[in-house]
């Protein structure tokens, strides 16, 4: 029995919100909560969006390690480089927010691009967390991205989310190629590490000397 696609979404969903809600404490002062289900919504939509643009262009080969990132990075870019975000701090955190709803899309297009059966558990394990590796990667770009709007340095920050995004998909390709998806579970990791830099050395940047002690 195939998994559906409906029930999927929501193991990428569930686990965007929980990171969401951990990475905005102590960031109460920067935010709108409406905004900030805004951005997430939108995040979803531009995931979708991406996505189905890269399911046309898979016949692309190698190029799709470069051209991917550079569609995501931009989707995501174009949200939060608008005028009243730009030297805004809470555009940061709105990059967070941003970027995990885009993520959280990645969770079922990669079950359903592996056709992955409810009898395959462990090959259906190591795809949802090689996806929350996705979903960690596209948060803390997110961050850096809103984080060059707010510092007025997009480009340079642009560039940046663009080289940590590409071993991803490099990573996603060469598992897919020699038929190793269980590998992608390694992705996770990567993550974390991206992830927990873009939240513990760039985020506190926008907390003054009291907020950051607390």
């Amino acid at each position: 029995m195939a998994i559906l696609p409906q029930a999927s979404l929501f193991l990428g969903i569930i686990p965007a919100l929980v990171l969401l809600y951990i990475g905005l404490k102590g960031y109460d002062d920067f935010y709108k909560e409406k905004n900030i289900f805004l951005t997430f919504v939108i995040g979803i939509i531009l995931g979708f969006i991406a996505a189905l643009m890269e399911l046309f262009t898979l016949t692309a080969g190698v190029l799709i390690i470069i051209l991917f990132p550079i569609l995501e990075q931009i989707l995501k870019t174009m949200i939060l480089n608008v005028g009243r975000l730009h030297g805004k701090k809470e555009t940061v955190i709105y990059g967070l927010s941003l970027g995990l709803g885009f993520g959280s899309i990645f969770t079922p297009v990669s079950i359903i691009l592996a056709n992955i059966q409810t009898e395959s558990i462990l090959l259906l394990a190591s795809i949802i967390l090689g996806s929350i590796g996705i979903i960690l990667v596209h948060g803390a770009t997110g961050i850096i991205i809103g984080y060059g709007v707010y510092k007025g340095k997009l480009m340079k920050n642009y560039v940046f989310a663009l080289i940590l995004h590409i071993p991803v998909t490099a990573w996603f390709f060469l598992t897919g190629i020699y038929k190793l998806e269980h590998l992608q579970v390694y992705l996770v990791l990567y993550g974390l590490v991206i992830y927990w830099y873009a939240t513990k050395k760039i985020m506190p940047n926008i907390l003054n000397r009291n907020q950051r002690r607390k």
